[in-house]
């Protein structure tokens, strides 16, 4: 879609140095599109003698939005641009879409002395003249008329679209809406080719981990790292947008683990659409199973020592940040200025490092190649071992989501919503068949969830060769315990690197 510019002219002024501007919802609004916008401003510029000298575009932004606060309007508006005589619209929805914002703006700039211009009226706005005051008014009441419409179209279909069970808005992370013509409607959903992997990967690894080191937060920072993009870019990058690079945050990947739509239900405000059967509305494959499910929440939930995770932050991108120890005072190394790791407690104060003189220090690629050559030598030839989570056979968290569903039942026909005689033999009907599964489940033998291991044929050397940075290589170097010790230079020993003689994972 078209959005480019005309050259803008700077500020001179001549009391009619105007600011255009553009918004639309979607930049896909075939009726309002950038181009035909960027006509109409340009015209209407043109027809009152004055010129633009820059561009306030909203794309992806809601005409509800107030316009001081809309990101490239707003900042104009509240004087922190620089001088400017006016605005200059394709029409006054584009300004605003309810009566309150649009007068707002239009009495804000009128009364410093400014000038409004829009496309759907000849001229400037002459905010004293009352048949032009009163026009606008209903410029801006139809918008708000329109504005309500469209909400209760989309209001409507959407309530439409959850009772038949069909998908709206947009996928879950992880998985793709397919269209069997574009822009059509959506036929079914699938798992995304790409998202469906990272995320399962993400899931593993938490799972899989026992060294504590495999958090939330710092899967963040490997996705970030590794370039893998967040939910909102993927999203629209679908659409032909450009990503906007943001880190992944802690709420967001917390949100996709433990969300009940990783198992493949229709969500509707983060809970499960419940159909008329009184079950729950199932319309994609699973990333992972109901078990799964429980036992990321239980590894994620915030715990007794650390709180809320999501405020712990990754260790950093040397090899041995965290694991690193001074071995006068016995405080973790730290990144110092001249690039090397070094102990700095005796100069932050710390009491009990107070005769830690000299602090022993050495540069990280010398550290860094000592650690890996003691590593690879003592463990580089051992077989590595995947650590793997089993879910088991899951039959009690189907059992527990059946007798959910008929508990659900049960409280509808107390609730008297199948008293008539047709839905009281359907009721009999559905009731029955889950008493039946759920017998079914109970007689088969549950295998219990738990962690197994599988070779991958690879050595160790092999999957610190593999490793793509030191944070990945540190996740290794965890898994086996290692500690580095690090003494000052004229003591008797200058490293002392210790570790437990553990299989590996490939997680």
């Amino acid at each position: 879609m078209e959005t480019m510019q005309p050259t803008i002219t700077e500020y001179d002024g001549c009391g009619k140095c105007l600011v255009g501007v553009r918004r639309l919802s979607r930049k896909t609004e075939s009726s309002n599109s950038p181009g035909k916008q960027l006509g109409q401003v340009l015209k209407a510029t043109e027809d009152v003698g004055a010129h633009i000298i820059g561009w306030a575009d909203d794309w992806e932004v809601s005409g509800a939005t107030d316009p001081l606060t809309r990101p490239q309007l707003g900042p104009w508006l509240r004087g922190e641009m620089g001088p400017y005589d006016g605005i200059a619209g394709a029409a006054v929805d584009r300004i605003g879409r309810n009566v309150k914002d649009v007068l707002n703006t239009a009495y804000t700039i009128h009364e410093t002395g400014q000038i409004l211009v829009t496309a759907d009226h000849p001229g400037v706005w002459d905010l004293n003249d009352p048949a032009q005051e009163t026009d606008l008014l209903v410029k801006a009441l139809g918008a708000q008329l329109e504005h309500r419409a469209i909400k209760r179209r989309v209001q409507e279909e959407t309530e439409r679209a959850r009772r038949a069970g069909q998908p709206k808005n947009k996928p879950s992370y992880g998985y793709t809406f397919v269209r069997l013509t574009p822009k059509g409607k959506v036929d079914h959903v699938a798992l995304h080719p790409v998202a469906s992997k990272e995320i399962r990967k993400v899931a593993r690894r938490i799972l899989a981990d026992q060294t504590g080191e495999i958090t939330v937060s710092r899967e963040c920072a490997r996705l970030t790292r590794e370039g893998v993009l967040t939910p909102h870019d993927l999203l629209a990058v679908s659409y032909g947008r450009e990503p906007k690079g943001k880190p992944w945050t802690y709420q967001t990947l917390f949100q996709i683990l433990t969300s009940e739509a990783a198992l493949g239900y229709l969500m509707h405000g983060k809970k499960p659409v419940v159909g008329e059967d009184g079950r729950r509305m199932k319309i994609a494959p699973e990333l992972w199973s109901a078990a799964t499910r429980r036992a990321l929440i239980e590894k994620t939930k915030p715990t007794q020592n650390h709180g809320d995770e999501s405020g712990r932050t990754s260790h950093g991108l040397t090899l041995l940040a965290g694991i690193s120890f001074c071995g006068t005072c016995g405080e973790r190394l730290i990144v110092n200025g001249l690039k090397g790791y070094g102990c700095t407690a005796r100069v932050r104060g710390i009491p009990s490092s107070a005769g830690c003189k000299p602090a022993p220090t050495m540069k990280i690629s010398k550290l860094d190649a000592e650690v890996e050559s003691w590593f690879l030598s003592e463990y580089g030839s051992g077989q590595v071992m995947r650590k793997e989570y089993d879910p088991g056979t899951g039959y009690a968290a189907q059992i527990a989501e059946l007798e959910a569903d008929r508990k659900r039942l049960r409280g509808d026909r107390a609730a008297g919503l199948y008293d008539a005689e047709d839905d009281a033999e359907w009721y009999r009907a559905e009731y029955a068949k889950l008493g039946q599964r759920i017998s079914e489940l109970r007689e088969l033998p549950e295998r219990p969830a738990g962690m197994r291991l599988l070779p991958t044929g690879k050595t160790v050397a092999d999957r610190w060769d593999e490793a793509p940075d030191a944070p990945s290589r540190r996740e290794i170097l965890n898994e086996y315990d290692v500690r580095v010790t690090l003494f000052p230079l004229r003591a008797e020993r200058r490293i002392l690197i210790t570790g437990t003689n553990v299989y590996a994972q490939d997680t």
